[in-house]
């Protein structure tokens, strides 16, 4: 199981990774594993401002539905629009092209809640 050690994740499975104020959010490998081959991503909130937990769209597998939350509260600022076109990435790619969203963030401090990747390890029973 892939978990990079210098990404941050939460108990929903999304991770993130910081670049100044922009953090960059996608979904993990288990949780991948987990939902199984991926056919579409929706979010509908770009240019909204959202809280830390509040749900930003929905990742539909070939037989599951399930939400996205964001594990920070900001702007979502862009959509990996690639997505569109192959939601399937997400499975090949999870921390790379499969990344789903960029966010402005408002309290970057927010981060330091964040499980690392030793804890998150621990969270799914790795």
């Amino acid at each position: 199981m892939n978990i990079p050690a210098d990404l941050k994740y939460s108990t929903d499975h999304e991770w993130i990774k910081v670049d100044g104020e922009i953090a960059i959010i996608g979904i993990t490998d288990f949780a991948q594993k987990e939902l199984g081959d991926i056919v579409f991503v929706d979010v509908t909130c770009e240019g909204d401002t959202l809280s830390a937990n509040e749900t930003f769209g929905t990742i539909e597998a070939v037989k599951t539905v399930a939400d996205l939350a964001l594990p920070v509260g900001g702007e979502v600022i862009e959509f990996n629009s690639d997505l569109e076109s192959d939601a399937a990435v997400i499975n090949s790619d999870p921390y790379g092209s499969g990344w789903i969203i960029k966010v402005k963030m408002s309290n970057p401090a927010e981060v330091s809640a964040l499980m690392d990747a030793t804890a998150y390890k621990s969270h799914i029973g790795a």
